[in-house]
């Protein structure tokens, strides 16, 4: 996930600066053909623009998502319902719409390049997963509990939103499988980092050439791997790296021999993603065994493709009487054979977590340093490891470095509260600090501000904080 910080300074709902106890997330789409974030990000960033205000927004062209305001501050995107406002509780996100839809009538459009309106809808939904998945990390939100990820639509039936279809709508019609529920098990799985590599459903929407593209370079990195070291036994090989109890159910047809087709209906394993599909895919084809010898021998090495569908067929992978010609005919047709031996950059990942080997602690991945970098400063105590589990920077490398320098603020409001310690569920010391010029001496995180300040007339007990989000530092 690409994170860009672009907030709206000028929209009155920032300028406002409320803030609010964050308890859920609210995911919504635009509702008008406009994939690009940054045209509404130019648009609404104006004192004249009061009329809505979220938190980010989702390019559809790229899957980026641009921070629109801080994550702890009142947005204006749902509106009202009959029991309040998710305005209060909720941090909303925008996800942009393909251009290539035109709005009819209420949450009814029509579409005139289907696969690209599929392609931009499958990459805004997999961007939100993970920012949900990071923002549940940073809340201490669980996806799944009543409430906490809704739809604008789901808000709407829970009396806390104005009446939207947003963003269902534009899934059913554009015929993608994704539901709420579904987005939600998501979030969860990103959250424990099980959702790593690519899933399914990037491939919905992509034309068959696309698609074939996308698997041949997943391939090709898989080649660089596989290993003869797998015996089959009963329906498993060594080398497997399926769970043993995901599947899922579907009909599917069978050859009697003679060409003539019949339905069965049978089970399938179901992977956390298209690399480990592929992997066990590789690891069945070169270690599966008939009895003591190799159920596709002279598989490994044979570099004639002919010959290779030729003995995958013969070994009894595939009852079409047709299949050889058919698997010949996607490779010529594809030119597949030009990632035999292709040399594939290996994406590197960069994981930032509490400790290597603590996956469930897992704040997020990243592919340039940098970003892990500000993601571990961000959560005091974690460090980015590589893909080796090497330690490559510590946030608390850089706290050690840094030396916090006494500094001015004003404040110009007359009832701004003095706290024992750092956050609104904190008590008060009994009074304001007026209005006037103060040093601070001191920074914490707390409840209800982006950060607190220690006063330097309290510096001795640390019992005087003040919020740092309604004073101007000088």
């Amino acid at each position: 996930m690409r994170l860009v910080e672009s907030f709206l300074t000028k929209n009155p709902c920032y300028t406002a600066g409320r803030k609010i106890t964050v308890k859920g997330l609210m995911l919504h789409s635009v509702g008008c053909p406009q994939p690009k974030a940054q045209v509404f990000l130019a648009s609404w960033n104006h004192a004249s623009f009061g009329s809505a205000c979220v938190h980010g927004f989702i390019d559809g062209n790229d899957g980026t998502v641009y921070q629109a305001l801080p994550w702890n501050h009142r947005g204006w995107h749902c509106g009202s319902g009959s029991k309040g406002s998710g305005n209060n509780t909720h941090i909303g996100v925008e996800m942009c719409e393909p251009a290539c839809i035109r709005y009819t009538s209420g949450s009814g459009f029509t579409c005139s390049d289907l696969e690209k309106a599929r392609a931009s809808a499958v990459r805004t939904y997999e961007a939100a997963v993970e920012l949900f998945a990071m923002l549940c990390k940073k809340f201490g939100l669980d996806p799944l509990a009543d409430g906490v990820v809704i739809s604008h639509r789901e808000g709407h039936a829970r009396g806390i939103a104005t009446n939207h279809g947003d963003p269902e709508h534009l899934w059913k019609g554009l015929g993608l499988p994704y539901t709420m529920s579904g987005f939600r098990k998501a979030v969860k799985a990103a959250m424990s980092g099980k959702a790593g590599g690519a899933q399914a459903s990037v491939f919905l929407g992509l034309s068959d050439e696309k698609a074939a593209e996308r698997i041949g370079v997943l391939c090709a990195e898989n080649m660089k791997t596989s290993g003869m070291k797998c015996v089959l036994s009963g329906n498993t090989w060594n080398g497997s790296i399926w769970d043993g109890t995901s599947k899922y159910r579907k009909k599917t047809q069978e050859d009697d021999g003679t060409g003539k087709l019949y339905t069965v209906t049978a089970d399938f394993r179901k992977y956390v993603c298209v690399e480990q599909s592929i992997a066990d895919h590789s690891a069945y084809l070169l270690g599966a065994m008939n009895g003591k010898k190799k159920r596709y021998a002279g598989l490994a090495g044979e570099k004639d493709y002919r010959k290779a569908v030729r003995i995958i067929k013969d070994g009894g992978y595939a009852t079409d009487s047709f299949y050889v010609q058919k698997i010949c005919a996607i490779i010529e047709k594809y030119g597949l054979t030009r990632f035999d031996g292709v040399k594939v950059e290996k994406k590197v990942w960069y994981r930032v977590r509490k400790d290597w080997k603590d996956a469930r602690s897992q704040a997020g991945a990243f592919q340039v340093l940098d970003n892990a970098k500000k993601c571990a400063d961000e959560h005091p105590g974690f460090s980015v490891f590589d893909e080796n589990g090497k330690a490559v920077y510590s946030s608390v490398d850089k706290k050690q470095e840094e030396v916090f320098r006494p500094y001015l603020v004003r404040v110009e409001i007359s009832d701004l509260n003095i706290r024992k310690k750092p956050g609104t569920d904190q008590e008060k010391v009994g009074k304001y600090t007026g209005v006037g010029c103060f040093t601070i001496v001191a920074e914490a995180d707390g409840v209800g501000a982006s950060k607190w300040g220690l006063l330097k007339a309290y510096e001795k007990e640390r019992d005087g904080w003040i919020s740092l989000d309604f004073v101007t530092r000088i």
